[in-house]
């Protein structure tokens, strides 16, 4: 779908930034500092949990991921609506690149063993450069989707079972394994590969271009006053993201010290 097209629809500027989606990145970072709390709860001995193969918690971690993936899609379909340049796009993106960075270094030094080498933030670096190329693709990003999401569960077959079974290793390696075809997931801390991942962005922006094309009131309508704190968490979503766990931690470290 051209940016002409999409810039004819009449678009209120005082809700710019549609405190709608600002609200539901709120909603998910809500989620997920409940998420990491329960988990460092248990890293430091307070409430043991198994959250590499519990359902309970990797299903967490999952709909979390991509909630936030969804509203990061909603938002390059509001960012192509508004006509937004890529100078503005590599301003934002260099920001989640550089913290992208710093989670690696962070995990690190404490997870020397299963530091994070591409977690969420390294994933969304990668997945808005191909979603803000194929925003164009209009309807195509549904399948386009599907396709993504279909993608890993057949590589894990052709890996494993299938014609690839000699490639398993190259994939399998830290070279290769953020593409997400991969026959064993890495042991790290986090691990937000761009397939599947990049479908549930790429529907996050069809989901987006179609509500702005055809119900743009839905995104517009003012939101609730107790829903105000979701919105403004949303809109400093990074910032949160990055200062969270080290305040928590902090927290944590202080009281077992004690």
């Amino acid at each position: 779908m051209p940016p002409s097209f999409l810039s004819r629809i009449p678009f209120p500027r005082s809700s710019a930034r549609m405190e709608g989606v600002d609200a539901l990145r709120g909603v998910a970072m809500v989620w997920m500092t409940v998420f990491h709390f329960c988990f460092d709860l248990s890293h430091f001995g307070f409430w043991p949990q198994n959250f590499r193969a519990d359902p309970f918690w990797t299903l967490q971690r999952t709909a979390i991921v991509g909630l936030f993936l969804f509203c990061a899609g909603l938002g390059q379909a509001l960012a192509w609506h508004q006509g937004l340049g890529w100078e503005r796009f590599f301003r934002r993106w260099s920001q989640i690149a550089g913290c992208a960075l710093l989670v690696t270094a962070g995990s690190y030094l404490m997870f020397p063993r299963s530091f994070i080498h591409f977690g969420v933030l390294h994933g969304m670096a990668v997945m808005l450069i191909v979603a803000r190329l194929t925003a164009g693709w209009g309807g195509w990003l549904w399948p386009a989707g599907a396709v993504a999401i279909a993608m890993p569960h057949l590589a894990a077959w052709a890996l494993t079972q299938g014609p690839l079974t000699a490639w398993a290793a190259m994939f399998n390696g830290t070279a290769l394994n953020w593409l997400g075809l991969i026959s064993r997931k890495p042991f790290t801390e986090d691990y937000v590969p761009v397939l599947p991942w990049l479908g549930v962005m790429w529907w996050g922006l069809a989901c987006g271009q179609w509500v702005l094309r055809n119900r743009l009131q839905w995104m517009a309508r003012p939101l609730p006053r107790g829903l105000a704190p979701l919105s403004v968490l949303g809109r400093w979503s990074l910032r949160y993201y990055m200062l969270h766990q080290p305040v928590m931690i902090g927290v944590l470290m202080a009281v077992s010290w004690l």
